[in-house]
């Protein structure tokens, strides 16, 4: 990877100090994925960058080098920042550590890309983040290539009825079960998951549900640092 293919679309996932002066960018970029890039000077007095590498900025980076470590050649917001407040801040965040987290890096995800830039419009403009995180959450199992068929019976191919219960089996699919568990689902909860689409408070936590145990082999042992701090700092009901 070089700067031969100039400007590029890019998000900051998070950002560390790094000597005195400079900064470590873990940068989601639409057409490299994720990136570690080196800032040089961009804490000093005189930088002109102090106030453009945040996170939630549209950015335009340009960067060179070879390695796991890039430099940053160029930088420039393509708009402010993206408004986020409060829960959603923090939802934001979680997001951000997610895709840190889970996928590989310099992959191509331009498709999550747009799926992100979706989902931080979203969290700017709602009062409630959960069908957002959601619909991201899906997003980022299928460009990860989780498949798993919502809409049909894993044992007969029937189409999953409104009302029934069905039971899910990793890598076979939901099956129809009389059982009514942590791992059972109501046939339109499935239905509201495929679709992204979610019209009553138990449809919305199936798929929180879904989406924990989908992502916890991606996610593996180690605690989400936003996780903990979202439960730190908002009271349970």
């Amino acid at each position: 990877m070089s700067d031969a293919f100039g400007l590029q679309r890019c998000f900051i996932l998070h950002r560390r100090p790094y000597t005195e002066t400079s900064l470590i960018l873990d940068v989601f970029s639409e057409e490299y994925g994720r990136v570690s890039i080196l800032a040089k000077g961009a804490r000093s007095k005189r930088s002109n960058l102090k106030g453009v590498l945040q996170p939630f900025t549209p950015l335009l980076l340009k960067w060179f080098g070879k390695g796991s470590m890039r430099t940053l050649k160029q930088a420039e917001p393509i708009s402010l920042g993206i408004p986020l407040t409060g829960i959603n801040l923090y939802s934001a965040m979680y997001i951000n550590e997610l895709i840190a987290r889970v996928i590989e890096s310099e992959t191509a995800y331009p498709e999550l890309f747009h799926d992100y830039l979706a989902a931080l419009t979203e969290l700017a403009q709602c009062t409630n983040p959960e069908p957002a995180l959601r619909r991201f959450e899906l997003a980022l199992l299928s460009s990860l290539g989780y498949g798993v068929d919502f809409l049909h019976c894993a044992g007969t191919g029937e189409p999953v009825s409104d009302d029934m219960t069905y039971r899910y089996r990793e890598q076979k699919g939901f099956i129809a079960s009389v059982r009514k568990d942590n791992l059972t689902f109501l046939g339109n909860e499935l239905v509201a998951i495929s679709e992204r689409r979610f019209l009553t408070k138990p449809q919305l936590q199936a798929a929180k549900r879904f989406t924990r145990m989908a992502l916890k082999p991606y996610i593996g042992s180690k605690p989400l640092k936003s996780r903990e701090l979202f439960i730190a700092i908002v009271p349970r009901k």
